[in-house]
């Protein structure tokens, strides 16, 4: 490659994930594993597959992420989840684009392609699902969000690649509703100000719109019995958003 890439994994542990995905950036020229002080092996892993392990307490995703991108030592950088893989036909394609002599983007869109219960996820609102990833190392950082963090597009030349991610987002039922439960009380604090008073609408309404969102306008029925679970675990989500906006102004008023 004209380009060599950075990969940075930020990671907490995930022992049973950060191999493959070292693995499936294994021609790389650099791997930065930013571990949050992981009580498994993830460290280990890591550093026997040849991986810089950078530690650092949690402060959120985006602040994780864009206190590594700097530190990376080439101008591209590939951004990766633990539970990502960058499949043979994405890694071609990463490779054909830095061969070129001036690449005209900063940053590049990926989409991926989710699984949940042993199954491919092709409905539900998931089959849109895209992140940006790859990126210049000086141009791009991510906004300071604690859920869904992205990358800052506004005045940059964006892309998108033709191939996706195989996102092997959630272990299992329980693991979902864990990372739901927890992005519920993150997401609470991103919608603090822009919430007003707490009703009715927000405790049942809203979650009903997004039952009806993911089930039925993105077609989550096609994906079955595990459509349905996906769908109403979604609106439970937002449920728990602002039971947890509740709870917290609650406290506060209590001083």
């Amino acid at each position: 490659m004209k380009y060599p890439v950075s990969v940075i994994i930020p990671a907490h542990n995930e022992s049973a994930h950060i191999a493959a995905a070292l693995g499936s950036v294994s021609w790389a020229a650099e791997h930065i594993v930013v571990d949050s002080f992981s009580s498994d092996d993830t460290k280990a892993i890591a550093e026997k597959l040849g991986a810089k392990v950078w530690q650092r307490a949690y402060t959120g995703p985006a602040d994780q992420k864009n206190w590594a991108i700097p530190q990376a030592a080439y101008q591209w950088v590939i951004l990766l989840d633990a539970d990502e893989r960058v499949t043979p036909a994405l890694a071609e394609e990463i490779q054909h684009w830095l061969t070129q002599t001036d690449i005209p983007y900063d940053a590049f869109w990926i989409g991926r392609q989710n699984y949940f219960m042993g199954k491919k996820i092709n409905y539900s609102g998931w089959q849109n699902d895209a992140v940006v990833r790859l990126i210049r190392r000086d141009v791009c950082r991510y906004d300071d969000k604690q859920v869904h963090e992205e990358i800052k597009t506004q005045g940059i030349r964006v892309s998108k690649l033709r191939h996706r991610l195989d996102h092997f987002t959630y272990k299992n039922l329980d693991h979902f509703l864990e990372k739901m439960q927890r992005y519920a009380r993150w997401s609470a604090l991103d919608h603090a100000e822009k919430t007003g008073k707490i009703t009715a609408y927000h405790l049942l309404l809203k979650p009903g719109f997004r039952f009806i969102k993911h089930f039925v306008l993105q077609r989550g029925f096609l994906d079955g019995l595990t459509g349905l679970i996906v769908s109403a675990i979604m609106a439970w989500g937002v449920f728990l958003r602002y039971v947890y906006l509740l709870e917290q102004r609650h406290s506060e008023r209590r001083g």
